[in-house]
């Protein structure tokens, strides 16, 4: 029998959904969260008393803690996520598929019998947590209920999200809200209360795109049981997306400001970039360029939507972090270095001696001795990463020094530049403008990082994230690209943003990466202003428009004419290659790949001869 509650709502629907989850699951006690500062202490408190959390030195990482998940739940498990829809060929080629009865089968039993959620919460609190993705009264925010067993899931999603009461009143009494459940799963043995990170060794993490519904079984993991993140903002936003006009996308958000700019020279830009490839450190860009500034709008995730005046408006929909540490450092993010101060939850990261967090990366130098990230001693001698590679700090975006101050605005921020870009060691420029919108699609389209080292010249073994959203695409990802052909045709091409394709990896005949990168990438983003301006000139290649001689800022850069020249020249046999690879990618998606980027791929082979 599943525990009585008294609901701080008058919404029906979201009560009688709560209680039937409850019947379902059964667990000991519903607790509905405010997202008050009281009640995250409190679930913090109960983590550390449960092992779960160990706080951290409050002298050198204030209101801070660390999490070691079971060495089997240290990452999104692609395998096991799987997209529900009707029909199989809604989810397409690049998704796991599983008809909506059979899962709903595999999750709730049939006729009261079986099933993974029946009941899967015994002995534990079940959290209602209302949320909402976006600023709260934005036309372009949307809400969302996570019901969960894992304090540590609700602890985060305030951290995440906009979390409590506020969106509860929000709903009012008949708000629509994606439905979201999540359990760490059925215990494998008795005795979990002593377990500091329980979980499963069976994983789902599947989502219901008709129904705007997602349900994640067996994993405490952020990727997998935090389900306003890639779960909601990406795979359901995206169907939303595509179902209402606008778009949900892997995108970090940047406000750039040049010197001695008013409020007409700023200009905002959203950048899409697949993992490993430089995405957070761009959000957080220290420019190296004199008088420019650079601030954040979001790291991540950018929901965006057309405006009455015809342009683009994007919004971050969501309030923190959360980051990948290993590789984060003065050097390499000098900003998210200083976001992480304080009020942070640190997972599968290593412990210092006095009560700090500590990862490869940090600093130039390791500590001498260390505990792991498995509660091992370690050292520099040991032959292990102290912290996992896929180690996560969970931090407010409000703390980010160079958030700006219009991250929250509910109008969202006029986007007048959209970037892509990969990991290419070869034939791919530092900086490439697209020759109109369809052109931007079809480079966005594909999206590639290198997967075998390429000799100067030569094309190496290609993985394709198109618009680095190969996991996160909630239906047929041909489909999605003709969802972006429709809304160019639909809006005023004048008012579209420009398309770009960036790529800071090449490297020269001697594997030695040519271009800088980090604070100096500030020189491409002030060619694409200023192009965005009419003040730089390009030069037209077979491939798109490239920085003309002279207009990409290279003062004080230790860069010769051969690297300069390497950077920013097309080679028409490689891209002959390069051009050749194309087709066997677009037909992946068989007949749900929009014509147009047939059109753009038979112009490439044209224009290069």
């Amino acid at each position: 029998m599943a525990p009585g509650f008294a609901a701080p709502t008058n919404h029906q629907e979201l009560i009688n959904w709560v209680g039937e989850i409850a019947e379902l699951t059964q667990p000991d006690e519903i607790v509905w969260c405010d997202g008050s500062e009281e009640e995250y202490h409190r679930l913090a408190d109960e983590l550390v008393a449960k092992g779960t959390f160990t706080k951290l030195n409050p002298t050198l990482r204030p209101n801070s803690y660390y999490a070691a998940s079971d060495p089997s739940d240290v990452a999104r498990v692609e395998d096991r996520t799987f997209i529900c829809s009707e029909r199989e060929a809604d989810a397409g080629p690049t998704n796991h598929w599983k008809a909506p009865a059979e899962m709903r089968a595999v999750f709730s039993g049939e006729q009261g019998e079986g099933g993974l959620f029946r009941g899967a919460m015994r002995g534990r609190t079940m959290y209602v947590v209302p949320f909402c993705m976006g600023p709260l009264g934005s036309s372009l925010s949307a809400m969302g209920v996570e019901i969960t067993d894992s304090a540590y899931v609700a602890v985060s999603m305030r951290t995440m999200t906009r979390m409590g009461s506020e969106v509860l009143a929000e709903l009012g009494s008949d708000g629509a809200f994606v439905k979201a459940v999540h359990t760490l799963g059925a215990p494998l043995a008795a005795g979990e209360a002593d377990v500091p990170w329980p979980c499963n060794t069976t994983k789902y993490i599947s989502h219901f795109p008709e129904t705007r519904e997602i349900w994640s079984y067996g994993s405490g993991y952020g990727g997998n049981a935090l389900l306003g993140k890639k779960c909601y903002a990406l795979r359901i936003a995206s169907v939303m997306a595509r179902d209402e006009g606008w778009l949900a996308e892997h995108m970090l958000i940047l406000k750039l400001t040049p010197p001695r700019g008013g409020t007409e020279a700023v200009k905002y830009i959203a950048a899409a970039f697949p993992s490993a490839c430089g995405k957070t450190n761009l959000a957080m860009l220290e420019p190296t360029v004199p008088g420019w500034t650079v601030e954040t709008i979001g790291d991540d995730i950018a929901w965006m939507r057309f405006g009455e005046d015809g342009r683009l408006y994007a919004i971050n929909p969501e309030a923190g972090f959360f980051g990948v540490a290993p590789g984060t450092g003065e050097h390499t993010n000098a900003n998210a270095m200083k976001t992480m101060y304080g009020n942070s939850v640190f997972t599968n990261v290593a412990l210092t001696d006095d009560g700090d967090v500590w990862w490869e990366g940090m600093t130039e130098e390791p500590p001498a001795h260390l505990t792991d990230w498995r509660g091992n001693d370690w050292t520099p001698a040991s032959d292990t990463p102290a912290a996992h590679p896929n180690a996560r700090f969970t931090v407010p975006a409000a703390q980010c020094p160079i958030i700006a101050p219009e991250w929250e605005d509910p109008r969202g921020v006029p986007i007048s530049a959209i970037l892509f870009g990969g990991r290419r060691a070869s034939a791919v420029p530092l900086v490439t403008e697209s020759f109109d919108w369809n052109h931007g699609v079809f480079l966005g389209a594909n999206v590639a990082s290198e997967k075998t080292a390429a000799a100067e010249g030569k094309v190496g073994e290609l993985r394709r994230d198109p618009f680095a959203m190969l996991p996160f695409c909630g239906y047929n990802m041909g489909d999605y690209f003709g969802h972006w052909v429709s809304l160019g045709k639909a809006h005023d091409p004048e008012k579209l943003p420009k398309i770009y394709y960036v790529n800071w990896f090449r490297k020269d005949a001697d594997g030695r990466f040519v271009w800088p990168g980090f604070g100096e990438n500030s020189r491409v983003l002030k060619w694409i202003v200023e192009r965005l301006n009419g003040q730089a000139d390009g030069v037209k290649t077979p491939i798109g428009i490239l920085p003309a001689d002279g207009s990409l800022d290279v003062d004080g850069l230790d860069l010769s004419p051969a690297d300069l020249d390497l950077l920013l020249s097309v080679d028409p046999e490689v891209w002959r290659d390069e051009a050749s690879l194309i087709p066997a990618h677009l037909e992946t998606f068989g007949d749900h790949t929009p014509p147009e980027l047939w059109d753009e791929y038979r112009a490439l082979v044209s224009r290069l001869g």
